[in-house]
């Protein structure tokens, strides 16, 4: 009998995938559970498994685009190995026993728990336990990601972990993950122990190559794809010699081998030209490299087009001395540190100068919601934050109540928790006014877009010195420009220009700011 294997459902957005690879060939005979392909979707590449053991009839091509649902490939079970469940049969039965005798008889279904308002699949990154081994209670057992962030699984009962989905699967919210049969204390360390046969047998097939040799998992693999290394130069020190994310962390991208383009003799032209073209030096590349883009990368591509699209946006500038500002940190920043135990920057400034410009001009910090404007009476200010995969926002609560030792602390402890991958979804969202700072890497002027679905964004730039007329006389001061961009739905070119003058004149006097006027 042949069992026709489809395309299965990998999310609710998701309507086609692609075949990436067949890891058996046409008329192997294969084992149920034993991965047989890739997939790969615009979100996501996940492993296909045989669905029974037999003889594999492959019905879709490598690089071939199917629909949820289309057939796969088929599998003739009456060509399934003889024997195939005798080593099941083999196991020691005080093993078997002992097992038995440390489950309690209940099971704990965990699911994918909810991550954000906005999110509504996640994505499997990758598996820190095996299906079969032993879970205490709140042992990190896998890690997941969304198109916002990556966060830890937690075990939620001690006992047997069953997995469910495997690495590079899409899930949708509440959507089973994986199944944990729960055991008493004393049951934690019977997979430790093992017969000497059994032992030889592991780790035979340790030492044997299988499909998972020099194969990377999801999360290695994108690793990978953004360092622009191939697999095929990491050797992977995982379960039989597969590709784990450390791996890839740890790999670095060797010099590229150069190609020798071998001199040969130009063939005498009948008449020389005026000019020859240029001789292309030995060693010299004209190679590419595509790469995939990742998941954040397209999130935040599509919401940048939307806000260009949706909103009526523009940008007002202005310029500030930042003299004052640099002969105050000067002056106190050495006290700053030793008393607060972090340095003295420009954000606590700007994000200060920003609170209480905004509460000047309430409709900076609006938001339109349907046919409403939706005012707040607080200011959460979000920070644009470069970090290894791509822009992150994450927001300063109550940024009008903190004072400057609190915002610098912040602004430390999100920059770092965003530069190593730590963010949640709560600390991404909820922003009323956003701050980016393109001058850290050399901006003159820049137009940022907005961050929806706020209102207004500001761009700091670079400090150059330039000369500037002040009481009749030219003199060499330290400025910034600074850009606002706005809705102008929401803000009209009064408010926009009137919030950046007051920032303006709290910058340049910063004893305003300790005032309050």
């Amino acid at each position: 009998m042949s069992l026709e294997m489809k395309v299965p459902a990998v999310g609710e957005s998701i309507t086609e995938v692609t075949v990436a690879q067949w890891t058996k060939k046409d008329g192997d005979i294969v084992e149920m559970d034993e991965v047989i392909c890739e997939l790969e979707s615009d979100k996501a590449t996940f492993e296909v498994t045989a669905e029974a053991a037999g003889q594999l009839s492959i019905k879709a091509q490598e690089g071939d685009t199917l629909d949820i649902g289309a057939v796969l490939c088929t599998i003739d079970e009456s060509k399934a190995p003889a024997g195939e469940d005798a080593p099941k049969a083999s196991e020691p039965a005080s093993a078997g026993a002992a097992k038995e005798g440390k489950a309690t008889g209940e099971t704990v279904e965990m699911k994918v728990p909810a991550v954000g308002e906005s999110i509504n699949e996640v994505t499997i990154s990758s598996w820190t336990k095996k299906s079969g081994e032993m879970v205490e209670l709140d042992e990190v057992i896998a890690e997941i990601e969304s198109d916002k962030a990556t966060f830890e699984l937690t075990a939620e009962a001690n006992g047997k972990l069953e997995i469910i989905a495997e690495e590079g699967t899409t899930l949708e919210i509440g959507a089973l993950i994986c199944k944990i049969e729960v055991t008493d204390g004393g049951g934690a360390s019977a997979p430790a122990s093992s017969s000497s046969s059994g032992s030889a047998a592991s780790s035979s097939s340790e030492s044997k190559e299988t499909y998972a040799t020099g194969h990377a998992s999801p999360a290695a693999a994108k690793i990978l794809q953004e360092k622009g290394i191939s697999a095929d130069a990491v050797t992977g020190s995982g379960k039989d010699g597969r590709i784990t994310k450390e791996d890839a962390m740890n790999a670095e991208k060797s010099a590229p081998k150069q190609e020798v383009i071998k001199d040969k003799a130009p063939a005498k032209p009948e008449s020389k030209p005026a000019f020859e073209a240029p001789e292309i030096k030995s060693g010299v590349s004209r190679g590419q490299n595509r790469q995939k883009m990742t998941s954040l990368r397209k999130t935040v591509s599509r919401r940048l087009v939307s806000v260009k699209n949706e909103t009526a946006m523009l940008t007002t500038f202005n310029e500030v001395n930042m003299g004052p500002i640099m002969e105050l940190r000067k002056k106190y920043k050495e006290s700053f540190k030793e008393k607060y135990e972090v340095g003295l920057g420009f954000m606590s400034f700007f994000t200060k100068a920003c609170t209480m410009a905004l509460q000047d001009w309430p409709a900076v910090n609006a938001m339109i919601d349907g046919e409403e404007i939706v005012y707040s009476d607080y200011c959460d200010v979000s920070i644009a934050v470069s970090a290894p995969k791509g822009l992150v926002v994450p927001v300063i609560r109550n940024a009008e109540s903190l004072s400057f030792d609190q915002i610098e602390k912040e602004v430390v402890r999100l920059a770092s928790k965003a530069r190593d991958g730590k963010l949640s979804i709560d600390e991404m969202q909820g922003g009323t006014f956003t701050i980016t700072n393109g001058g850290i890497f050399g901006s003159m002027l820049s137009t940022p877009i907005i961050n929806a679905p706020q209102s207004a964004i500001l761009g700091m730039h670079n400090i150059v010195e330039r000369p500037v007329v002040e009481n009749g006389a030219v003199v060499v001061r330290p400025i910034m420009y600074v850009a606002l961009s706005y809705d102008h739905r929401i803000i009209d070119g009064r408010e926009s220009v009137s919030f950046l003058v007051r920032v303006k004149q709290l910058l340049e006097d910063p004893t305003r700011l300790l005032l309050g006027v």
